[in-house]
């Protein structure tokens, strides 16, 4: 075998432990991203989580600009109606209302900042997921994707693997 050859499976192989690097870490679940996955392949988000009822009435309130891949997910502790509105939300979002499962049931797209109009997302919902304005649309997200959070626990259809 010549060294150009040898260089070559040098390469590939450097390539092939990224591959499998990647392909591990995208398998972690971790408390500040949710995971989202459908059609158009898949997208993490780095996410402040609200679960308690201070952290869910505040939000996004007030927040100035998010980065691209940034957002919260708010946690019931139960799948519940749920409306949300934009007091005080200076930026617009995307809702993503997901039920107990980790399925997305509905999206709304691009809220109005400010509006206190409220929108209704759904009869169970356990999740929200809120991101910046028209992400949704961009990355094409429906109903029907699937969210993965260490949060979402019991029969969801895409577990973290350490639930």
């Amino acid at each position: 075998m010549g060294k150009c050859d040898r260089q070559k499976l040098t390469a590939i192989g450097a390539g092939a432990v990224f591959l499998m690097a990647a392909q591990v870490s995208a398998e972690v679940c971790s408390a500040d991203s949710v995971s989202v996955r459908g059609a158009f392949g898949e997208a993490e988000f780095t996410v402040t989580v609200a679960d308690d009822a201070a952290e869910r009435g505040q939000g996004l309130m007030f927040v100035e600009q998010m980065g691209p891949f940034e957002g919260m997910l708010f946690v019931f502790a139960r799948p519940q109606p749920t409306s949300f509105w934009m007091r005080n939300t200076l930026i617009p979002l995307d809702m993503i209302f997901v039920g107990a499962d980790g399925v997305i049931d509905k999206i709304h797209e691009n809220a109005v900042p400010l509006d206190e109009t409220p929108i209704f997302g759904g009869e169970e919902i356990m999740y929200v997921l809120e991101i910046n304005g028209g992400m949704s649309d961009r990355l094409g997200l429906t109903a029907g994707d699937q969210i993965r959070h260490p949060q979402l626990t019991g029969d969801v259809v895409w577990p973290c693997d350490d639930n």
